[in-house]
């Protein structure tokens, strides 16, 4: 019996992101939808409730609505964004349109707080918010104060102490708020009365109970890529369930150089019942003059619950299959009324029939570095649980456009370059994803003296501890001379580089 505080998700795309802030200062929540009955908040006994930000205008009828009563409970409430407009609009205050008279705020904005209220103890009087709305509080409620503002938005800050109520315009939990986790500590701790009780040890046990409950003695097909998620996944698993466990590896092709022959020779120590299939032909030839990144992923997704149907029929009757999904997983595929930004292969790319009992993910819960910690909870090795992250799909979503064993080749051969000289720099542990795309592009270059028409190569790489905002990484120009230099001097049919410097958002990590 955790202490418990409800995250309320209003379709904003940092949901789950409150939900990890909150988790690291180890205070137990769930994300519930805006739906959620008060009978059954009451039930949850929540410390403290978060409303989410979200898409929608608070004044229009079809939007998301929450009922007055949830303000009568005695529970502390602290909304962000479309949440604080939410409290503002039910509790009698005012929010209009910003755009009208250009008071809409993105990114960025200086903001300046009174750092005599709770939620702000202990941070400076100026500081730099995450703004993002085209709505605004123009009319604060009875009973409320203003503690917060920035140039265009005269309520950045809002709260009633007396009873606890308390409203951000800004984003406290991403990385781009300064202090945002003070705030959100503050919140916790100062306002909730938390104590923090909850750890990734208690969620290991914890886990490991549910699964065992949940699968009885029936057996477990996992998919495993031998990337950080599904290694995790198998540790946690075989400590649940032993030899009820089947990993399979799927090897579609698509993997990073040499990675197939890794991921085997990983997990030839362990006591899990391993099967490798190698299905590169099988997958290249359904992915065939596909351009379209969507349709790839659904393809690979299906292709891959096919492919564990088939080994499962090999096995004898599996009941489950484990799948490594985790939140970014499920937030970028439109979990709840959050917009579809890409589905994954692991969520939106199931097909509508799949010949398992149930699908059971453990690892929905987390967020990269959490699964990270998990893994070290477990037992797992270094080289395992900080292994690059790898997409379900593979290199088909980094090579833009059609699909062939020729541009699988290139790819393999360039990143595998990049990826060397990066941990020969010593900024493997600094950057938290970095990989190449093989772009659609071709452009002239001279080689020898002789005119070239090749594919243009694009390096990516990322700093970011939530995988849900991310800032380009600032590797020197030396190193990429060198990583530029071998590439085209060592891979065939690469005649330029380009580095990606675009932050998440507006763009996401990977390409497609």
């Amino acid at each position: 019996m955790h202490e418990k505080v409800m995250v309320l998700d209003f379709g904003g795309q940092y949901n789950q992101l409150i939900a990890r802030r909150v988790r690291e200062c180890n205070v137990y929540c769930e994300v519930k939808s805006y739906k959620t009955s008060i009978e059954e908040i009451k039930k949850f006994d929540p410390k403290g409730i978060i409303f989410t930000g979200g898409p929608n205008s608070v004044y229009d009828p079809d939007s998301p609505q929450i009922s007055k009563e949830i303000f009568e409970l005695g529970v502390p409430v602290l909304g962000i964004c479309y949440g604080c407009q939410l409290m503002s609009h039910v509790l009698g205050g005012k929010v209009e349109s910003a755009e009208s008279n250009d008071t809409s705020e993105y990114g960025m904005t200086r903001t300046e707080f009174k750092t005599d209220s709770k939620l702000f103890k202990g941070i400076p009087s100026e500081c730099t918010t995450w703004m993002s709305h085209t709505d605004l509080i123009t009319a604060i409620p009875s009973g409320f104060v203003s503690s917060a503002h920035s140039e265009k938005c005269p309520y950045a800050a809002i709260e009633n102490e007396e009873r606890a109520l308390y409203g951000l315009q800004f984003h406290p939990e991403v990385m781009h708020t300064e202090h945002g986790s003070e705030m959100l500590h503050n919140f916790l701790y100062e306002i909730c009365g938390c104590k923090g009780d909850w750890s990734m040890q208690s969620y290991a046990q914890t886990a490991i109970a549910q699964i065992r409950k949940q699968v009885g003695s029936g057996k477990v097909l996992l998919a495993l890529s031998g990337g950080v998620d599904s290694s995790v996944l198998a540790a946690l698993l075989s400590k649940a369930v032993g030899n009820q466990l089947t990993c399979i590896f799927v090897d579609h092709g698509l993997m990073r150089k040499n990675e197939g022959d890794e991921v085997e020779a990983a997990f030839a120590d362990w006591d899990v019942n391993f099967v490798r299939v190698n299905a590169g032909e099988r997958f290249l030839s359904k992915l065939a003059g596909v351009t379209e990144p969507e349709k790839k992923r659904k393809i690979i997704g299906e292709e891959f619950i096919r492919v564990f149907e088939d080994e499962a029929k090999k096995i004898g009757k599996v009941d489950f299959l484990a799948q490594g999904t985790i939140y970014p997983d499920v937030i970028e595929s439109g979990s709840g009324d959050a917009a579809v930004i890409k589905s994954h292969h692991n969520v939106g790319g199931l097909p509508d029939y799949v010949d398992f009992k149930e699908i059971i993910e453990p690892l929905r819960l987390l967020f990269k570095d959490e699964v990270r910690k998990l893994g070290i909870e477990l037992g797992l090795s270094d080289v395992l649980v900080w292994r690059q992250p790898f997409p379900g799909p593979g290199l088909a979503i980094r090579i833009i456009g059609d699909i062939t064993a020729e541009k699988i080749e290139i790819l393999q051969n360039a990143d595998a370059i990049f990826r060397e000289e990066i941990a020969i720099a010593g900024m493997d542990r600094d950057i938290n994803q970095y990989f190449a795309v093989l772009t659609s592009m071709r452009s002239v270059g001279v080689m020898g003296d002789s005119r070239t028409y090749d594919y243009t190569l694009a390096l990516r790489g990322v700093t970011t501890t939530d995988f849900m905002t991310a800032d380009f990484a600032k590797i020197p120009y030396d190193v990429l001379a060198k990583i530029s230099n071998r590439i085209v001097n060592e891979v065939s049919n690469i005649n330029r580089i380009v580095y990606d410097i675009t932050t998440k958002p507006p763009s996401t990590i990977e390409w497609e």
